[in-house]
């Protein structure tokens, strides 16, 4: 494990109930656990549930039974679904994301978008020039984002990196059509709210890093600046390809059904990255992962 983890308050497993946890997400959660567990972090659970559409009961339920049966802990936040629910839902945190939004709003930092999705993908989104209502129907609320200036990213090793907002993050979304906050709005204001300082996630979600920085920056949040992040590479299929929710063959909960143990799948994962060491813990995974990473 690299000896710069060090000094972290809190970081946090942060899974979206839209389909069955996967072994991907289990590798995440295993380095999210085994950094907090090295640097003395509490880890947070925050389940992204405002994707209304796709959130689901059973999906939730399977959060928990994941991290049960993997043995994989967490400090704060829901201990079952039905407290979840009741007390840790994003639905009850709505208030502080439409503060966010109305901050946005009345610094003339938002504009309407009423482009399609076939729109978007075959032209960049035009509607900064069309000056729409925000109150037109069926609009999103769009960051009026500044293209051009540098992003400091804080790594998990004190030092830092640079980029400018990728293309496809320029006026990103953060009230959607149905009027609910998006998710880079959400994860910023639940990431300040909980006063988490290290975060861990996969390389695919660099892009959401840099307009989560640039949201930060137009809400006036510079203490977000200071959360440490660490990306890490994606465990992919056969074909080289990430895993999806919908891969069923590569659930946990596909796998803890036909009698496969915590071991068995850490070993699974294992083999997957080309592990040959006997695996039955996520601390040895993730060991064992950073020094394939990092070797002497």
């Amino acid at each position: 494990m690299p000896e710069q983890f060090k000094n972290f308050n809190k970081t946090r497993i942060a899974p979206t109930p839209s389909g069955f946890l996967h072994l991907g997400n289990v590798l995440s959660f295993a380095i999210t656990a085994a950094l907090a567990q090295k640097s003395g972090a509490k880890i947070l659970l925050r389940i992204d549930d405002m994707d209304r559409a796709r959130a689901e009961e059973q999906y939730i339920q399977d959060i928990f039974d994941t991290l049960h049966f993997l043995e994989i802990p967490w400090h704060e936040g829901p201990r079952n679904a039905e407290e979840f629910n009741d007390s840790y839902s994003q639905m009850h945190r709505l208030h502080l994301y439409q503060e966010a939004i109305d901050q946005l709003r009345e610094a003339d930092l938002v504009f309407a978008c009423t482009c399609s999705r076939k729109q978007l993908i075959e032209n960049a989104c035009t509607c900064f020039e069309k000056s729409i209502p925000l109150s037109a129907p069926d609009a999103s609320w769009r960051l009026r984002t500044n293209n051009s200036h540098e992003l400091i990213i804080k790594n998990h090793n004190g030092l830092t990196a640079r980029a400018v907002l990728p293309v496809d993050m320029h006026n990103f979304i953060i009230r959607k059509k149905d009027s609910f906050p998006a998710y880079q709005l959400t994860s910023v204001v639940d990431d300040m709210h909980y006063d988490v300082d290290m975060i861990v996630r996969g390389n695919d979600l660099w892009a959401s890093t840099l307009a989560q920085q640039e949201l930060a920056h137009a809400l006036g949040r510079d203490s977000f600046r200071d959360i440490a992040f660490y990306h890490h590479t994606l465990l992919t299929d056969d074909i080289d390809q990430k895993l999806s929710k919908s891969a069923g063959a590569t659930s946990v909960r596909y796998l803890r059904e036909n009698g496969k143990t915590p071991a068995d799948v850490y070993m699974l994962i294992a083999r997957m990255l080309n592990i040959q060491k006997p695996i039955g813990s996520f601390i040895q995974l993730a060991d064992e992962w950073f020094q394939q990473q990092n070797p002497a």
